[in-house]
């Protein structure tokens, strides 16, 4: 069975910085895509970033520059290295594959931009 579990956020002021990691199981990990989405209060669930199993890349515009993707095949682990945090960010952020025809998520894990 896929398991995604996740770490890391919590509430940070206005330019900091924080990282999220996911660890999967019950998949040949270094196969995968994995995905970060996130939900802000009140809208729909957005993409936000990918890392696809060659390791390549890719997130929505308005993190660019200022999020990174990573993952460690050795450890199952999937990164979002989120630096200079603006209050748009806050929202629950969901770690995502797709595998065996399904999608699997995540708990979510809640990030909270605020002076």
């Amino acid at each position: 069975q896929v398991h995604l579990v996740q770490s890391g956020g919590g509430l940070v002021q206005p330019g900091g910085s924080l990282r999220l990691s996911c660890a999967a199981s019950g998949i040949n990990f270094k196969l995968y895509t994995m995905n970060w989405y996130r939900q802000a209060p009140g809208k729909a669930r957005e993409w936000v970033a990918s890392i696809t199993d060659s390791g390549s890349t890719n997130n929505v515009d308005s993190v660019k520059e200022r999020f990174t993707i990573s993952r460690d095949n050795v450890r199952s682990r999937v990164y979002l290295q989120m630096n200079s945090l603006e209050p748009e960010d806050t929202a629950v952020y969901y770690c995502n594959t797709r595998a065996y025809g399904r999608e699997f998520w995540g708990q979510g894990t809640q990030v909270t931009v605020s002076s």
